[in-house]
């Protein structure tokens, strides 16, 4: 798994709020047993639906969020099913982090588990930063897991909470196999008196 410490990126908006896992990553592609590959199809009934509605785009269509790793959206981010792909599929896409007022507990577990960072920030937070990445050209912003802030370079900052463990696991890069690989020396010592 991939740590993460420090990361700078484009912002994209996503001003919607329940946002299911199955408009995340609809199930028709959920075939695949890779991590990969899934980044494709992100969103893909809201973006279809659109590319079709007088010539607007959804927002992760548009020219100026390309490229973008940071996403910003409304509250009770990622609920709906357990589907691990929803993750898989942000993180195909090019994102590295979601910010939100609230997630949904088995998207949020989900996530760092592979090394995604979902961070919670107050609502009225959330919409100046969704405001700012929708008129500002090439809106950035830097989100420190080691200091748990996040801050742009107009003199906005916010910091955020986290579990100490999950925190940890995430600097370190650590997921349940990394973190059982730890004690290998262990497990190998406790399979030689045991065989």
């Amino acid at each position: 798994m991939k740590s993460f410490r420090v990361h700078k990126g484009h912002v994209a908006p996503l001003d919607r709020v329940n946002v299911d896992t199955d408009q995340i990553i609809p199930k028709q592609f959920l075939k695949r047993v890779e991590r990969t590959g899934f980044g494709e199809f992100l969103f893909f009934d809201w973006r279809t639906a659109q590319s079709g509605n007088n010539g607007e785009r959804f927002a992760l269509d548009d020219p100026r969020y390309k490229g973008a790793s940071i996403l910003i959206a409304g509250k009770n981010f990622g609920c709906g099913s357990s589907r691990e792909h929803a993750v898989w599929a942000l993180t195909d896409f090019g994102f590295r982090a979601v910010i939100a007022p609230s997630f949904a507990d088995i998207f949020a577990n989900n996530s760092t588990k592979n090394g995604f960072l979902t961070v919670t920030l107050r609502e009225e937070e959330v919409a100046d930063l969704m405001r700012w990445a929708s008129e500002k050209d090439n809106y950035q912003l830097t989100v420190n897991l080691e200091q748990c802030n996040v801050s742009d370079e107009y003199g906005f900052s916010a910091s955020f909470q986290m579990d100490d463990f999950v925190r940890h696991c995430l600097l370190e890069g650590l997921d349940d196999i990394g973190l059982t690989l730890q004690h290998e020396a262990d497990i190998a010592a406790y399979e030689a008196r045991h065989n």
